[in-house]
């Protein structure tokens, strides 16, 4: 894989927690590289550590070492501002709960990320409704969530995590609170809209025929990941 082109590049990432007297280790030295455009699943039970992986990855939390780069930028030696710019500017997010902000509209949500990056209103609000609309959800731009179905809350949350275009999608479990239909429907969207974008993925799930859809499948397997 040509390093120049990876959005993710983590190598011997280690991941313990302490509880009580016992230190639990979590991830054992992962080495995991996922290149531009590239889509790759994540399966492994709960409690194996994809979210902690994903986490890490996203630089949501410390308490990690090894290395890693995203998108080029080297990110283990960097302080709290700089990771936050570097996650604000380079990454984007969707969880198993939509996590949308219940006073604003789809609209708003999806401009909210762009704003805080720098955006100018018009400019965000554009980007906003052409994500929207692309993910069908046109006609559903001033609704609130508590307006919105599942899968619908869910595709703006899509559309909020690609809305700063970011080089890396980070999801966790993103049908996981879906039914199945809704679910398939969800997915088909997301791996359209990150393709179309050109922007590299890593989606945990421990759903194999959502996994069989993406470009390739990894797991957890006792702290490191392996080919599924």
């Amino acid at each position: 894989m040509n390093e120049a082109r990876l959005a993710l590049d983590i190598r011997n990432l280690r991941r313990s927690f302490v509880q009580g007297p016992e230190t639990i280790e979590v991830l054992k030295g992962v080495d995991l590289a996922i290149a531009r455009g590239e889509i790759v699943a994540l399966l492994g039970p709960s409690g194996s550590g994809k979210s902690t992986l994903l986490q890490a990855a996203g630089l949501l939390e410390g308490g990690w070492s090894g290395h890693m780069m995203i998108d080029g930028e080297v990110a283990d030696s960097l302080d709290d501002r700089a990771r936050t710019a570097l996650r604000r500017d380079r990454l984007g997010f969707v969880y198993q709960f939509h996590h949308l902000l219940p006073d604003f509209s789809a609209e708003e949500n999806v401009m909210l990320p762009q704003l805080v990056a720098g955006a100018r209103r018009a400019e965000a609000a554009a980007r906003a409704r052409q994500l929207l609309v692309a993910l069908g959800l046109g006609a559903r731009l001033g609704h609130r969530p508590s307006q919105l179905s599942g899968g619908e809350q869910q595709r703006v949350a899509v559309a909020r995590a690609l809305a700063n275009r970011p080089a890396l999608v980070l999801a966790d479990e993103p049908t996981g609170n879906l039914d199945e239909d809704t679910a398939d429907r969800v997915l088909a969207a997301f791996l359209d809209m990150v393709r179309g974008h050109g922007a590299a993925a890593l989606v945990a799930t421990h759903n194999r025929a959502l996994a069989a859809r993406m470009d390739r499948t990894l797991r957890l397997d006792h702290g490191r990941v392996v080919p599924a």
